[in-house]
């Protein structure tokens, strides 16, 4: 009986947040992704000023995976900065794109600029609430990467 009802919590919070369960094909080979190592990369790479809050690690399966959602909790007042490390380079996302959204899931950030793409992206929240943070890994070569979220008051 409690199994159930975990299992049925779960789906509720599935169906709430628009987030559906992916599934590999079977027999599906992935090229090894170290995910977390580039994850540690990206929170060395926050400026010194900002808190480390929370790594995500962006392990697409070899392109099994195109999109990767997770949710935070933002507070009014502060600026976060989310940064995208990829296997090779500082500067460069691998095509890894990265789209905010409010709790209302409006678009109010991203990293695409134009056709370039940055490694981080920086947000000043002027409302506290849940945001969900996308990683679209469609243009990525490698499928791979890592990225970690700081934040400081203003």
């Amino acid at each position: 009986m409690k199994y159930a009802s975990v299992l049925v919590l779960s789906l509720v919070v599935l169906l709430l947040t628009g987030a559906a369960p992916e599934v590999a094909p079977r027999n599906a080979v992935s090229p090894a992704c170290d995910a977390e190592k580039l994850c540690t990369q990206c929170v060395n790479q926050l400026p010194s000023d900002f808190s480390f809050v929370k790594s995500y690690p962006l392990d697409g399966e070899g392109g099994n995976k195109r999109k990767l959602e997770y949710s935070y909790v933002f507070t009014k007042g502060t600026l976060y900065r989310l940064n995208i490390c990829v296997e090779g380079s500082q500067s460069s996302t691998d095509g890894i794109i990265v789209i905010l959204y409010d709790s209302k899931r409006n678009a109010i950030a991203t990293n695409l600029a134009g056709k370039d793409m940055t490694s981080s992206l920086t947000y000043s929240c002027n409302a506290t609430g849940v945001y969900f943070i996308q990683f679209v890994l469609d243009k990525s070569t490698t499928f791979c990467g890592g990225s970690a979220l700081g934040f400081k008051r203003e």
